[in-house]
């Protein structure tokens, strides 16, 4: 046995009202100023412009057959978001030093983000070469991609102790563990699962790979562990044809972020910055650069963040 550690636009709903207020917090709360575009509707004298429903529908990414019905319902929003924005006003809640901290850190990043977006531009689109070089060098991520059938039985990892790991390793199948589990009395869930070599980091890929079929492992995941059997392994390749649009949009969007890296480097090089903590500057001044380029660059690196490694599960 192995043991690895494993590490539309919504309806009037109080919560999207509260979160569409955070933005607009952005401008001073009770503004009289008239708002340009022309009104939809007015909240005791405050206009909900076209401009304002436009931004929100740009915003949610609607699609043009979609977007009679939705601009009913974000107009509505809209309309829950100035009644909130009226009564905070009333109260004072823009006053609140929490909410100035919230707004000032909000304005701050949509400002650093918006020159970041200005200073990298666009993506740039990979070429032809670069796609093909990239699906050559990750063979396992297409041309020779394997799948794993698992099956799992969860337990809490509060009940994983020494006993049921020696129970592990000396038993034929899962059924084997499964019996010494409802014998013990301990809670646990099946399920079954298909991951790709794509999908997993190389060194559990690489393991899984060299594994016989039948094979007991366990995975925690915090509070919870599986208890896993390798049910087959099967080739799953990926072609070229299939794989180019996703390959060109992770290559795009690395691009980015590296641009994003680039500036900040550039910035702390040319910046006089002082910690007054002297705990805390190696860590800062190593890790800050590194953490804050995705920051930056995340309008253009969302889809991707997690995914570092490159294109992942294809089907």
């Amino acid at each position: 046995m192995n043991h690895f550690i494993h590490s539309r636009p919504a309806p009037r709903l109080l919560c999207a009202a509260l979160v569409l207020l955070a933005a607009a917090g952005l401008s001073a709360c009770g503004n009289k100023e008239k708002k340009a575009g022309q009104a939809l509707a007015s909240v005791n004298g405050e206009e909900i412009t076209v401009l304002q429903l436009n931004e929100e529908l740009q915003r949610a990414g609607v699609q043009a057959p979609q977007q009679a019905a939705a601009s009913k319902q974000l107009l509505e929003s809209l309309i829950d978001r100035q009644l909130l924005q009226n009564e905070a006003a009333k109260e004072k809640v823009d006053r609140d030093p929490k909410v100035m901290q919230a707004i000032e850190r909000a304005k701050a990043l949509i400002v650093a983000q918006a020159y970041m977006q200005k200073r990298i531009g666009a993506a740039t689109r990979p070429s032809k070469a670069e796609v093909e070089e990239y699906f050559a060098k990750n063979p396992l991520f297409f041309s020779q991609r394997k799948q794993f059938d698992l099956r799992e039985l969860v337990i809490p990892t509060a009940a994983l102790n020494d006993e049921l790991k020696a129970v592990m390793d000396r038993a034929k199948s899962l059924e084997d563990v499964a019996q010494w589990l409802d014998e013990h009395k301990i809670a646990f869930g099946r399920t079954q699962v298909s991951r790709t070599s794509a999908d997993l980091a190389p060194e559990l890929s690489g393991k899984l790979q060299s594994m016989p079929k039948g094979q007991l492992f366990i995975v925690r995941e915090g509070e919870r562990s599986l208890l896993i059997a390798l049910a087959d392994i099967k080739d799953s390749p990926v072609g070229l044809d299939a794989a180019a649009p996703q390959i060109e949009q992770f290559l795009a969007s690395k691009k980015n972020k590296d641009a994003a890296e680039a500036e900040l480097k550039r910035l702390r090089a040319s910046a006089k910055i002082e910690y007054f903590n002297k705990d805390a500057a190696a860590s800062a001044s190593a890790s800050a650069p590194a953490a804050a380029a995705p920051a930056a660059a995340a309008p253009a690196n969302s889809a991707h963040e997690a995914n570092e490694r490159g294109v992942a599960g294809l089907k």
